[in-house]
């Protein structure tokens, strides 16, 4: 039986109105959802901390047995819900298999958090009991966006549950099935009581209600910088942690001893894979001199040879840009790069929303493809003079995500990366990684910080508690 049924997978009606999630690729109305309003926020917020209490006093044993069941069921259910992430994120098909692969190990990664030590026994200079323990922090609201759609929700919502939180998750409505309705239906398969996982997609407005709510202590949220900036704001002013993963333009270093023949699928890939549209995307190539020349003209090669098409009917490396206006973000950037000098190597074209990957030589800091982050299939190429001038422009601009260097000499790439400020470094790999065990994050424009797999996620979703506790009285001078 299929998992997701239209008919079924919006138990609550909303006040936002009705939403046709488009397929990219064709433009074909895949479902018709009903958003959020921000009244339905309030009303998913009261009801999860309602059941929460319940939930966090359920053993250890039973939340895991529940994320184990859900992770099976991301395998269990993989032919339809590939073909989901395909045709309404445009993703394709392997990179469909990546999200189904990392949600399951997030579920079962998960599913550990729940019997993990919670606490310290502390020494005191009083005859008591000293101690600490972590406790749920109630509601964990979740914003999510929509280009890896089913990881970026579940790497929140799985360790959220796992620790004895309720949930209200907010998926972009252009991926409300695969980033929101199907974890829904995921969980309540897997036996999650009723009331603890609200899926509620909607627009900026319900985003706004569920960072205001004064139910949801603790917001996570991913998406782009600016829209980071206000969620950090708004939650600022009420006190709230906001766990904020946000946008990126990393840079991959190519020094002067790198395996050309090897790293052009490297790179090829941070700048491609998913059209670009991935916040860890190499926006920035820095070549050395003396291989930038041969680099260009062999990087150009293979996005010329890289086939662009519909994903769900064809075999291709690139699928379509999410939708016109970001496709028209990524044209404007490539046309002003080129009107201020840059040479377009190859790229620059698209059909419909098929967006030919793109190489850009002759590049520099005013080249608005290279300065700023473009979410599409460009790789600005850039050389460097040495290993100082590397570092620099490494790590100049806004953003401090991820960090890809290629070398021979591993100690020297090592070396270079400590040099350059990021939440994520990788030698002799390209910047898009991800792992359910691995802590994931940016710092400065790129986010708060580290705040998924393991130790992360329980500082992210629990408050620390101390306790002490007396076998009398305790007595004080008046």
């Amino acid at each position: 039986m299929p998992l997701l049924d239209p008919k079924t997978w919006q138990s609550r009606t909303l006040a936002g109105g009705e939403y046709a999630v488009t397929e990219p690729a064709t433009g074909e109305t895949l479902a018709t959802v009903t958003l959020a309003a921000a009244e339905d926020v309030a009303t998913a917020a009261r009801d999860a901390r309602a059941a929460q209490a319940e939930w966090a006093k359920a053993p250890h044993f039973v939340r895991a047995a529940v994320l184990r069941r859900a992770g099976d069921l991301f395998a269990a259910h993989a032919d339809e819900l590939r073909e989901w992430i395909v045709r309404e994120s445009g993703s394709i098909p392997g990179k469909a298999d990546f999200e189904l692969h990392v949600a399951a190990q997030e579920c079962y990664e998960a599913a550990a958090l729940a019997s993990r030590p919670s606490g310290q026994i502390l020494p005191s200079e009083a005859p008591r009991l000293s101690y600490t323990r972590r406790v749920p922090v109630g509601v964990v609201g979740v914003i999510s966006p929509f280009n890896a759609p089913l990881i970026l929700s579940i790497r929140s919502v799985a360790p959220a549950l796992a620790l004895g939180n309720a949930v209200v998750l907010k998926p972009d409505p252009r991926t409300a099935v695969c980033g929101g309705l199907a974890l829904a239906a995921v969980f309540a398969e897997a036996g999650l009581p009723e009331g603890l996982l609200h899926v509620l997609p909607g627009g900026p407005q319900a985003g706004q209600a569920l960072v205001a709510d004064p139910n949801v202590p603790v917001i996570s949220f991913t998406g782009s910088t600016a829209a980071g900036r206000a969620v950090g704001e708004a939650a600022g002013r009420l006190l709230k942690r906001a766990h904020l993963e946000l946008g990126g333009n990393s840079a991959l270093i190519v020094l002067e001893d790198a395996d050309i023949d090897a790293v052009i699928s490297t790179a090829a890939w941070g700048s491609f894979f998913h059209q670009g549209q991935i916040c860890m995307t190499t926006g920035r190539h820095l070549v050395h001199a003396s291989l930038y020349e041969e680099y260009v003209e062999r990087l150009a090669a293979k996005a010329d040879s890289l086939a662009v098409g519909d994903p769900h009917r064809e075999q291709v490396h690139l699928g379509p840009i999410i939708d016109s206006a970001q496709l028209a973000k990524i044209q404007g950037l490539v046309e002003a790069s080129t009107a201020r000098g840059a040479k377009l190597a190859a790229g620059g074209t698209h059909e419909r929303l098929f967006y030919r990957p793109t190489v850009l030589a002759g590049v520099d800091d005013a080249t608005p493809a290279y300065a700023e982050e473009v979410f599409g299939p460009v790789a600005p190429v850039r050389s460097f003079a040495d290993a100082d001038e590397a570092a620099a422009l490494a790590a100049a601009g806004p953003y401090g995500l991820a960090l890809g260097i290629v070398t021979r000499d591993t100690a020297r790439g090592l070396d270079l990366a400590e040099r350059i400020p990021t939440g994520i470094a990788h030698i002799n790999d390209q910047t898009v990684n991800d792992e359910a065990v691995a802590p994931f994050g940016g710092i400065a424009a790129s986010g708060t910080g580290a705040r998924f797999g393991g130790e992360a996620n329980l500082e992210a979703f629990t408050d620390v508690r101390w306790t002490t506790v007396r076998g009398d009285v305790a007595p004080y001078p008046f």
